[in-house]
Order: structure tokens, then sequence, then C-alpha cells
């Protein structure tokens, strides 16, 4: 079940904008800065992240060892689960060192989370540019990247635009497909990632992210067919590609889908703007393992280099800040995010959705 805080938490669109339009006084979130920062959950780990950086590169060398060893066999499919895994794990750790949750020095950030983010397939200056966007606008109609994509709706509007006989099926049925359709996802970052290292835009450290994408691109697939015939090969890295893609996107979907969009040029003060819009993810430490701390939607918005060891503590501290001042506050279960993804998706696609609306609540008040 969903917390007792989640009732007030969706409204319609009127409510939606009567909240928006009385902006939060600035002390808000200064005074929950203020606290956090007290409780020492600003503070660096250097032990737990240290402990993660020797551990990739030890990790990275077993898996390639045993995947050699184990040879030209069809069990070698579990490696590729395996090497799944271990890619999208790197990648939580990148996107830590993105936020600057590792280092005091920015410099060591970056350059660790190029390298990091090489090793995974994935253009760090990409995935910066698209990111720093997100976090700024979560949610925000014309603004967040996240809910502007070619195969997906989020909005009516979206759903609306002239397609053609199949899209638009598609588009009306994209509840369905959308989960599916994650088995994309690390397809689209790797080519993401190419497209922008080699288009003609500013790219800083270009050099350096080319090479770093060259090692996971060409070395690695080199490696699986050195290693394999080109049949079990080519059947490796299509498993191997396609439950990366369903994780990664696993841990991404719940944070925002689903949550209440903001029309373009809408105000909101800081401390609604990135509470309202995000999803916690309750569970256990496994969980919090699992997803990389992105289970921690809210707090990471609120305070993006916190490092992840301290999201579990700091949930506590803003949960119970945000119910003394009446700031939206949504977190439920990893099977509920999902079922709310399904319906809201759904919804859109069928033109029937009202972007302030909570699907759950209006499912509620339909009983």
């Amino acid at each position: 079940m969903m917390t007792t805080e989640i009732a007030p938490i969706h409204r319609t669109r009127s409510a939606a904008a009567r909240a928006a339009g009385s902006a939060a006084p600035p002390s808000e979130f200064t005074e929950l800065a203020r606290r956090v920062k007290e409780a020492g959950l600003m503070r660096r780990r250097y032990g737990y992240y240290w402990t993660k950086l020797i551990a990739v590169p030890v990790a990275f060398a077993a898996a390639i060892l045993l995947f050699i060893w184990i040879g030209d066999t069809w069990w070698q499919m579990f490696t590729a689960v395996g090497f799944a895994v271990l890619f999208t794990q790197t990648a939580f750790l990148g996107h830590d060192a993105a936020h600057r949750q590792i280092f005091r020095s920015g410099k060591w950030n970056d350059w660790t989370s190029l390298v990091l983010g090489g090793f995974v397939g994935m253009s760090y200056g990409w995935w910066q540019h698209k990111h720093t966007r997100h976090h700024a606008n979560p949610n925000q109609i014309g603004l967040d990247p996240d809910i502007d994509l070619p195969v997906v709706a989020f909005t009516p509007e979206q759903a609306r635009r002239p397609r053609g006989p199949l899209m638009r099926w598609m588009i009306s049925h994209q509840g369905a497909f959308f989960f599916p359709i994650l088995l994309l996802e690390g397809l689209s970052l790797h080519a993401s990632s190419v497209h922008r290292v080699f288009a003609r835009e500013p790219l800083q450290h270009r050099p350096a992210e080319i090479a770093a994408l060259a090692v996971r691109v060409i070395g690695f697939v080199a490696l699986v067919f050195l290693v394999l015939p080109p049949g079990k090969a080519a059947v490796f890295l299509v498993i191997q590609l396609g439950v990366f893609g369903f994780y990664m996107g696993m841990s991404f979907a719940p944070n925002h889908k689903g949550m209440p969009l903001v029309p373009k040029g809408m105000k909101l003060d800081f401390l609604r703007r990135q509470v309202t819009m995000s999803r916690n993810i309750r569970g256990s430490r496994v969980l919090d393992v699992a997803m990389g701390g992105l289970n921690y939607q809210i707090e990471h918005h609120l305070f993006p280099s916190m490092p992840r060891p301290h999201l579990r503590r700091a949930a506590a501290i803003i949960e119970r800040y945000c119910r003394d001042h009446d700031v939206p506050y949504t977190q439920t279960t990893l099977g509920q995010s999902y079922a709310i993804v399904f319906h809201y998706i759904n919804r859109v696609g069928l033109g029937e959705r009202d972007p302030f609306e909570c699907p759950l609540v209006a499912q509620r008040a339909s009983i």
C-alpha cells in the first residue's frame, strides 16, 4: 500500500494550478538544506566510493576471464546477463560521479564519469547535456527531454501529433509496448552516444570520449566474436544489450512517469518542483543496491550531490519536513510504481489523460 501522504499529492488541474500559484517562501528549502547539512548527509563517503571504484575493474577482469574460460557454449548466455548487470551497476556509479557525489574536485568527478560512461557505452557529454535539463525541469512540458521521446507519447498533445496508421495504432496501445521497448534502450543509448561524439557540436574531451567508447563498442564486441562463433556471439550480444537496456529503463521509469506534468510556462518554487514531480520507491537495502539509489528520487533531485549511502537517512528527514510544510511527498512499492506507469502511458495513448490527475486516484474515484 502507498503511504498516507499520497492522497493529497495528485490533484486535478485546477487544484494543481492553485498550488503552483502560491509559491513557497525561499526559506523553506533553505531550512531543509540546513537540517540535511547539519545531519552530516552532504559529507563525502570516500571509503564507500573507492571500494566501488576498485571493484569495477576487478569485476570486469574477473567476468572477462570467466567468459574466456567457459568458451564456446550456449551457457555463455547466462554470462551475457551477468555482463548486462555489471554494465548497469557501473552506469549507476558513473551517474554518481556526474552529480559530484564522489569527489570534491569537479575535474575528478568529470573524468571518473567519462571513463565509467565509456566502459558502459555512453557518452558523458551527451548524457550530461540531457540529464542536466531533466533535473532543472522535471516533468515540465517542452523543457524535460525525458518526456519528449519519438516512440512514446507522454502528453495528450504528443499523442495527437500527425502520424502514420502504424504509429497511431502503436501509440494507442503504447501501454502494452512501453516495457518491451525498454529492451531497445541499450541500443538507443549507444547510438546516441556514438552520434554525439562524432557530431559537429562542441564536445569537451572528445578524443577521450571516443577512446573510452571504442573500448566498449569495438573492443567488447571483438572479444565476444573471438571467443564465440558468429551465431552464438550475435545471440550473446543481443541478450546482453537487451537486458542492459531493460535494467536501465526499469530503474529510471518509476521515478517520474505518472506524476503531475507542469505546463511549459508555469513557475514553481524549487522545493515543490522537485518533490511533487518525483516518486520514491519504498524497499529494502537490496533494492537500494539494485536501483543504484535511484529509488530515492526525491532526495536525489533536491540534493543531487548527496552521496548515495546517505539517501536512505535523508529520506526520513525530508519526508517529515515535507509533511510538516504541506509539500506532497510520494512513495510507493516497485510493483505499484510500474502499474502506475503502465496505466498512465496507456491512458495518454488513448487520449484520456489529464496530466495533473494521478491515474491511481482517478481509478479510486471511479469505484
